[in-house]
């Protein structure tokens, strides 16, 4: 099974179009959203071509390939213009004879381990920061955001296959990787 990963979309359309366009030559099996789809918040600036309502009806044409948590720029009110399920704080996916615990980042993180096993996965984003490390017993990953990174990151998203994450440029550029 081959997972995309793309956190904080942030409501831009320029960056969600370029965003399917390589799930697409990928040719992963899910799409994977971790969160702040639709609104770019109060701490952002706006992004390139911003347009929620664009936004939320082009993912709904890939609803049945989707995975969603919801972010803490989302809200119950986005619910009503999507068509497929994201106001869990967390989902859990089996993948590869592990747990995969997929959340935003703003309430599990680093800092706030949800309970997981030995060689786990904890994924999420929010903190528009690519990562991939193993950190104690788990593995700590993060795509980074497609549409506003921080810290003079690229954007970037995640590709999970065969227990390897890469964490890619829009030209698909390997920025990180770690064998899991």
């Amino acid at each position: 099974m081959k997972l995309f990963f793309v956190s904080d979309i942030h409501g831009s359309l320029y960056y969600l179009k370029k965003a399917l366009e390589i799930y697409d030559k990928e040719k992963a099996d899910y799409l994977v959203l971790l969160g702040d789809a639709l609104y770019h918040g109060a701490r952002n600036p706006l992004p390139k071509d911003y347009n929620p309502k664009e936004v939320a009806a082009l993912l709904n044409t890939h609803k049945e390939k989707i995975i969603a948590v919801r972010g803490n720029c989302d809200s119950e009110v986005d619910q009503m213009v999507i068509d497929y399920p994201m106001m869990g704080d967390y989902t859990i996916v089996l993948c590869d004879n592990r747990r995969l615990f997929l959340t935003h980042g703003h309430i599990y993180n680093k800092d706030n381990m949800p309970n997981l096993s030995e060689n786990d996965v904890l994924i999420h984003g929010h903190t528009h920061i690519p990562v991939a490390e193993k950190y104690e017993h788990i593995y700590l990953l993060n795509p980074g955001s497609i549409t506003l990174p921080k810290e003079n990151n690229p954007n970037t998203y995640g590709i999970l296959e065969n227990n390897l994450f890469e964490i890619k440029e829009l030209d698909g550029k390997l920025v990180k990787s770690i064998e899991l």
